[in-house]
């Protein structure tokens, strides 16, 4: 099965789909009520940290998807799923916002800084694949080859920076 062929059974019946980025929030809200100022204690911090697994993950997956078809593939806004594309980075916000509400700091949730390491990680690779497919002979005779090479020298310091994160 393609990635394609996944999105499209997702479409034809969005049901579960809908009906698991729906629990994550309402999950987030029901801990938020029985945990209120809790939230960073042993036994919250935990279920918080699986939450936002549950939600950022295909959070993140469905931003990283849609920079990718917005920028390599060309495609339109218009044509984005909202079942599979767009609903995981909403449900990913609010579960985060609700979260946060109950919690002092994200620092207090096991794992969290891996989750922004891994981002951070994606987005500078994302960014470094795209300056590479746009490079063109043309562009270095306007800028000038310092620059590009600044600029390399910099997302490559971002990708390890996040590397480190992620596995530190």
């Amino acid at each position: 099965m393609t990635l394609q062929q996944f999105f499209d059974r997702v479409g034809e019946r969005p049901d579960w789909v809908l009906i698991y980025f729906a629990l994550l929030p309402l999950m987030a809200l029901l801990a938020n009520l029985l945990g209120k100022n809790e939230g960073h204690l042993s036994p919250w911090n935990y279920f918080y940290a699986f939450l936002i697994y549950l939600a950022c993950i295909p959070g993140i997956f469905a931003v990283a998807l849609n920079v990718y078809l917005f920028l390599f593939e060309r495609r339109s806004i218009f044509d984005f799923n909202i079942y599979t594309q767009i609903l995981p980075f909403f449900a990913m916000l609010l579960t985060l916002w609700l979260i946060r509400r109950n919690v002092i700091s994200f620092d207090y949730i096991p794992g969290f800084q891996k989750l922004s390491g891994l981002v951070l990680m994606i987005f500078a690779v994302i960014a470094l694949m795209w300056i590479v497919d746009r490079t063109r002979i043309v562009v270095f005779s306007y800028l000038k080859f310092e620059y590009v090479l600044v600029i390399f020298a910099v997302l490559l310091v971002l990708l390890l920076w996040g590397w480190r994160k992620l596995f530190n």
